[in-house]
């Protein structure tokens, strides 16, 4: 596929190789959340491409090149998906910030990661490989790994090129054939990275990107009996939906679901350590991250002092033009999205809870009608409100108190996710004794960042199974295959029938 403008007017569907219209001619808006204003027209998908989609890549699997190639081709093909991504970072970098609301400097993270994650995967394909087994009693075995064939990877609208990336790197690393369905209010990084796989080499039918209704296209996918595995980022109650549907044909499944997790302030933190890395774990991303530290937990011994600066560095926080290099705090995604956040604030307000900071949505010079709102702070608290219980999504943190380790625990366990969580203490031996107790698949210690290529990534509890962004995702992918020989030097007579 030849290589054309990110920015265009209009982005087609990707089906066997090639850029197709909507089978019904339907279209998605895809608007700028910072302004309101539409970008682009994209084709948006219907049942009947979904079958077109499945087919093609059901016959680049099964009668393809991919899976049958080289490691080492598979390899440089990634490796050329990642250095084409890099000769072209400032464009995709724009087309995220212009599609999803956020900060240049979020977004600049985010695609960098998706470069690192090709190029992660396409080392780490070249050690994957199956086991040597000796048997007692003259027998030999051994393991291959196969790819598991055809999966369907539903997308998020929160990290629209980085989470395309996570699925389709080590799908592809090794073998398998995919299907994307990006969001439809993001798609248009995840059109554009199909595209650079095309333009890389890897082969038609390979990588097909459906934009499209998750409750048509998504659900078709999840129900197809060509589709051997599912792999969903989103919410904890779409992916028990989406866990039951698969059932019935016994796909594999992985899901990266909903997150409330906690962030402990024990009093012998660096508390200016702690206020800094907590406001980044909690506002980045606009609190749009699955594993955002939404519920903080502050010794009450250094509380007053914490949430003093904690407070000021808040209403520092600068909400603006995304392309600003001074704006911390993007846009929310859409105006329904605001409203949920807003209505989560207030009934947080009429259980008696108190606004620290923020509390609304925000208007920004320039930018009247995009959606935004502030970063907002929440206490006097307990763990009975909707708002502590239940995931928001938005740049919104509950503050609590603690008095011992004991608690501490004990709180941060009191929720039905186990995404992430962060540790602030200058006591290794409390890291690691409070981190062990912790049901969360993630325990960041003095520390705000939870995803690196080579870290897995992935829950406990209503947060889902399975994890990304590390050598055992290709495990996801994967089916492993067992032989056993013999070889010893007179013929097996089982039965003994002479």
């Amino acid at each position: 596929m030849s290589k054309m403008d990110m920015k265009r007017d209009y982005y087609h569907l990707i089906i066997n190789g090639e850029r197709t219209e909507s089978s019904n001619g339907e279209t998605i808006e895809a608007i700028n959340p910072a302004t309101g204003e539409l970008i682009a027209k994209v084709a948006k998908g219907t049942k009947e491409d979904a079958e077109k989609a499945v087919l093609a890549a059901r016959e680049a699997f099964d009668h393809g090149k991919w899976r049958k190639a080289s490691v080492n081709k598979r390899s440089r093909v990634l490796n050329k998906i990642a250095a084409i991504m890099r000769s072209r970072f400032n464009e995709l970098v724009e087309l995220e910030v212009l599609n999803s609301g956020k900060t240049l400097s979020t977004a600049q993270g985010q695609v960098m990661q998706a470069i690192e994650d090709f190029e992660f995967y396409a080392g780490a394909i070249v050690g994957h490989g199956g086991s040597v087994n000796n048997i007692a009693g003259q027998f030999h075995n051994y393991t291959e790994k196969e790819p598991v064939g055809v999966c369907a990877q539903i997308i998020p609208w929160n990290y629209p090129m980085m989470m395309a990336a996570w699925k389709i790197a080590p799908a592809i690393a090794v073998g398998c054939s995919v299907i994307v369905k990006p969001a439809s209010l993001t798609p248009l990084t995840a059109i554009i990275l199909g595209e650079i796989c095309l333009e890389a080499g890897v082969p038609n039918g390979v990588v097909n990107v459906l934009p499209g209704s998750g409750s048509d296209v998504g659900n078709y996918l999840v129900e197809h009996p060509l589709v051997d595995k599912v792999a969903f980022t989103g919410s904890t109650p779409i992916g028990r939906d989406i866990m039951g549907k698969a059932s019935q044909t016994l796909k594999r499944v992985t899901l990266e679901l909903g997150g409330k997790s906690p962030n402990i302030v024990f009093d012998d933190a660096d508390i200016d350590a702690a206020v800094d890395g907590s406001l980044y774990g909690i506002f980045y991303n606009t609190g749009q991250s699955c594993e955002a530290r939404s519920r903080l937990y502050v010794h009450e011994d250094i509380y007053e002092e914490f949430i003093e600066k904690f407070a000021e560095k808040t209403k520092k926080l600068q909400l603006g033009d995304p392309f600003d290099k001074g704006s911390h705090v993007g846009a929310v995604i859409d105006q329904k999205q605001l409203d949920v956040i807003d209505g989560y604030v207030k009934s947080a307000m009429e259980d008696g809870a108190e606004i620290l900071t923020g509390g609304k949505a925000a208007i920004v010079d320039g930018f009247e009608d995009g959606f935004w709102y502030e970063p907002t702070i929440i206490t006097n608290v307990n763990h009975d409100m909707k708002a502590v219980k239940e995931e928001i999504f938005g740049p919104v943190v509950v503050v609590m108190t603690f008095k011992d380790e004991k608690e501490a625990i004990k709180l941060a366990n009191d929720t039905e996710f186990g995404l992430g969580s962060a540790i602030w203490t200058k006591d290794g031996a409390r890291a690691t004794r409070v981190g062990n107790q912790i049901q969360a698949g993630i325990v960041m210690v003095n520390c705000p960042f939870s995803a690196f290529p080579g870290t897995p990534f992935g829950g406990y509890k209503q947060s889902g199974f399975g994890r990304e962004l590390c050598i055992e995702t290709l495990d996801l992918y994967t089916e492993t295959k067992s032989f056993v020989s013999y070889y010893g030097s007179r013929p097996l007579n089982p039965f003994g029938i002479q």
